[in-house]
C-alpha cells in the first residue's frame, strides 16, 4: 500500500528504538510507504542511525525521564497526533507506564497497563503461563545460590540461563540474551558469574531440535481485540547459534503456533502488535512456548511485509483511521529474511562444527529474500557496520602481531598464574 500525496499531510510515525534492527526496518518500511518518519535512538554512534529514511533523529535515553519528556516536546510540534512505534522492550514499558502524558500527542496501540506488565516481564509471564497451564519448558526462578543448586539437581541438561529482561546492567556485561549450559557444573559456574547482573535469573530445560524448529506468529489486534493481520514464520539460523536472534528465517505455515498466539492475545483483550515464539520438540513433536514479544515490531515484521502481508501499515492505518491495506492475508510463497553479516557468522560456526556444508549453506540462501541490514536506497547503515567490523578485526590482528613480537622479552612473575584474556564482545 503506497500513500500518495494529499492536501492534508499524513500523520508522522515515530519509531522509538531506532538503534536496533527492528527499529531500522520499521523506519524503512514506513518511509517506503510514503509515511513521514521520525526516529528516536539512545546510541548516536551506532550504525543504525546512519539511515537516510528519517526526517530527523532524536537522541534520548530510553531508561530515563528524558525519554518521555522528549516525546512530549516532540508531540507538541505536530499538527495531528503521530503514531508511536516502540521497537524495544524498554520503550514499550516506558510508553505504557507514561501513556497518560503521551496520549494527547500520540496514537498508542497497547492494551491495559497491567496486561503489558504481565506479559512483558518474563517472570510475570511465567506465573501467568503456570496459572493458565500453557505449554512451557520446565522452569526455575533463581533468587539466590540455594535455589540455583536446587535447580541444578532437578533440571535435565542442557538448560538455558537467562534474565527476565535485558536491562542496561545486563547489557553492560554481555550481549548474550541466554546461555545454553551442558551440565550442572557449567550451570552453577555461569550462575555465579552473572547472578549480580539481574535480581532474578531464569533457568529452563532445553527443548531439543535445530533452529528451524523455532516457529513464530506476528499479529496486530485492533482496539476490540480483533486480529486484523497474522503472519507465521520460522528461524533457519540465529546468532549466536541456538540461543540468539534470527539471522536467517523464512515464512511458513504452522497452525499450532497461529492458534496459540490468537488464543493467548485474545484472552487478554490485546491491542497492538503481538508476537509468540514456540519450539517444536524434535522427540515428541509437541510445541512449547519460548517467549512472547509484545507491543513492538520484531525482525519477522519485515519478512511479513516482504511477503505481501502489510503488518505495520495495517497498524498505522488502523490508528489514524485510514482504510486498511488490502494485503493482509499470508500466501506462503516461501520468502526469506536475512541479516547478512550476522548470518555469515552463524553459518561459519555451524560449518566449523560440521553441522553445515558449503552446499547446504548456499542452498539455504536461494530464493526471494529481504534484508535486515542491506538496502540499495539506504546503504550507509550496512556500509558503516562493515567498516566497524573490519576496524575491529584489524585492531585485534594488530594487537596479536605486536603481542607476539613482545612475548620473547616478557618474563611472567613466578608468583602469578596466567589467565586467558577475555574476548571483546564488540562485533
Amino acid at each position: 500500500m503506497q500513500f500518495h500525496q494529499t492536501k492534508k499531510p499524513l500523520p508522522h510515525a515515530v519509531v522509538a528504538g531506532l538503534d536496533d534492527y527492528p527499529g531500522l526496518q520499521t523506519a524503512r518500511l514506513l518511509a517506503k510507504r510514503g509515511i513521514p518518519v521520525i526516529g528516536v535512538a539512545r546510541h548516536q554512534h551506532l550504525f543504525f542511525c546512519r539511515t537516510n529514511v528519517c526526517e530527523k533523529i532524536l537522541y534520548l535515553n530510553t531508561e530515563r525521564d528524558e525519554f518521555i519528556e522528549g516525546l512530549v516536546n516532540l508531540g507538541k510540534q505536530f499538527e495531528q497526533k503521530a503514531v508511536l512505534f516502540p521497537s524495544t522492550d524498554m520503550c514499550v514499558l516506558r510508553i505504557s507506564r507514561h501513556r497518560e502524558a503521551l496520549a494527547p500527542y500520540y496514537h498508542i496501540a497497547l492494551p491495559k497497563p497491567e496486561v503489558v506488565e504481565k506479559l512483558m516481564n518474563k517472570l510475570g509471564f511465567l506465573e501467568y503461563a503456570l496459572q493458565e497451564k500453557l505449554p512451557i519448558p520446565k522452569t526455575f526462578l533463581l533468587r539466590n545460590r540455594a535455589e540455583a543448586e536446587q535447580a541444578a539437581n532437578e533440571l535435565n541438561f542442557p538448560c538455558i540461563l537467562k534474565p527476565p529482561m535485558k536491562t542496561a546492567t545486563w547489557e553492560k556485561h554481555t550481549t548474550i540474551k541466554a546461555y545454553k549450559l551442558a551440565s550442572a557444573g557449567e550451570f552453577l559456574k555461569m550462575y555465579d558469574q552473572c547472578c549480580g547482573w539481574a535480581d532474578i535469573l531464569i533457568a529452563q530445560e532445553w527443548i531439543p531440535g535445530p533452529d528451524s524448529n523455532l516457529y513464530s506468529c506476528n499479529c496486530y489486534f485492533d482496539a476490540n481485540a480483533e486480529p486484523l493481520v497474522t503472519f507465521t514464520a520460522r528461524k533457519l539460523r540465529q546468532w549466536p547459534p541456538e540461543t540468539g536472534s534470527t539471522s536467517l528465517g523464512e515464512e511458513c505455515r504452522n497452525d499450532v503456533v497461529l492458534n496459540a498466539a490468537l488464543q493467548l492475545f485474545k484472552k487478554e483483550n490485546w491491542h497492538g502488535l503481538g508476537y509468540l515464539e514456540m519450539k517444536r520438540d524434535a522427540r515428541t513433536g509437541a510445541h512449547y512456548i519460548i517467549e512472547p514479544n509484545i507491543g513492538r515490531p520484531t525482525g519477522r515484521s519485515a519478512l511479513a511485509e516482504a511477503c505481501g502481508v502489510e503488518l505495520l501499515s495495517t497498524m498505522y492505518c488502523d490508528q489514524v483511521g485510514l482504510p486498511l491495506p488490502e494485503n493482509r492475508t499470508q500466501k506462503y510463497a516461501g520468502v526469506k529474511w536475512i541479516c547478512l553479516l550476522e548470518d555469515l557468522r552463524s553459518a561459519h560456526v555451524y560449518w566449523r562444527r560440521g553441522d553445515l556444508t558449503l552446499k547446504e549453506w548456499w542452498q539455504s540462501l536461494r530464493g526471494k529474500k529481504t534484508y535486515a541490514d542491506f538496502s540499495w536506497s539506504d546503504p550507509m547503515p550496512f556500509l558503516t557496520d562493515i567498516q566497524r567490523r573490519l576496524a575491529f578485526k584489524f585492531k585485534a590482528l594488530r594487537e596479536k602481531i605486536f603481542s607476539r613480537k613482545a612475548a620473547p622479552n616478557f618474563v611472567a612473575p613466578k608468583s602469578l598464574n596466567a589467565a586467558p584474556a577475555m574476548a571483546s564482545r564488540h562485533g
